[in-house]
């Protein structure tokens, strides 16, 4: 037993194409219009401002979207392009266009955990409102209230750096976390901040033949 399980969701507990075809070609087309028109949403402002700070970009929202384009195609993890994918997401949800699904194994494991007593949280590179809106509308239902906590990106940091893992266990106010994740780097990250750490390596996904020592490596949750 672990007082907190911490899981990624892409790769993890769903299927990495759920992101990068679904989820992706869904915010594609739909990027330009929503800097259109939420300009005045401060937080769609700091997206733009923090996109033209890292690109040096400073024409019209066609350069924007050019430059965010760029970024989904290299699946960069760039904070203004999560924030901007994930307030086009959470409509998304809202409005029935999408709906999460998961591995066969998640959703039970998920409940059984809660059942048993263990704290969950998720840790992913999608922002705080995409992952809220994500487990909100699921083939399975409703499971936000399994989760106590959201990290991503900017509330704790880079997913394969150790102060990430150590900013989110000082939330938490535990050091009986145990992480859940199919990437060997962010398992690395977050052994050297002290957590228990489980590798997550599933057939036909990215990682699924990597390298997951010293990790303990399972198949499904």
């Amino acid at each position: 037993m672990t007082e907190w399980v911490v899981l990624d969701i892409e790769g993890t507990l769903s299927a990495t194409d759920q992101v990068l075809v679904v989820l992706y070609d869904y915010a594609r087309p739909r990027l330009g219009p929503w800097i259109d028109e939420h300009g005045d949403d401060p937080v769609v402002a700091e997206a733009v401002r923090q996109i033209r700070e890292l690109s040096g970009v400073d024409g019209g929202t066609a350069d924007l979207v050019r430059v965010l384009h760029g970024w989904m195609d290299a699946d960069q993890k760039v904070t203004p392009l999560k924030t901007l994918q994930g307030l086009i997401w959470q409509r998304g949800y809202a409005e029935g266009d999408l709906v999460a699904e998961f591995f066969p194994d998640v959703v039970p494991a998920l409940r059984k955990w809660h059942e048993d007593g263990v704290r969950l949280a998720v840790f992913s590179s999608g922002s705080v409102a995409g992952q809220v809106a994500f487990f909100g509308h699921t083939r399975d239902g409703d499971l936000r209230g399994l989760f106590e906590h959201h990290f991503d990106t900017v509330n704790a940091g880079p997913k394969r750096e150790a102060p990430s893992y150590r900013a989110i266990a000082a939330v938490l106010g535990s050091d009986d976390i145990t992480f859940y994740s199919d990437v060997p780097a962010e398992l690395h990250a977050a052994a050297e901040a002290g957590w228990r750490t489980v590798g997550v390596a599933r057939p036909g996904e990215p990682y699924g033949d990597a390298d997951f020592s010293p990790h303990r490596t399972v198949s499904a949750l």
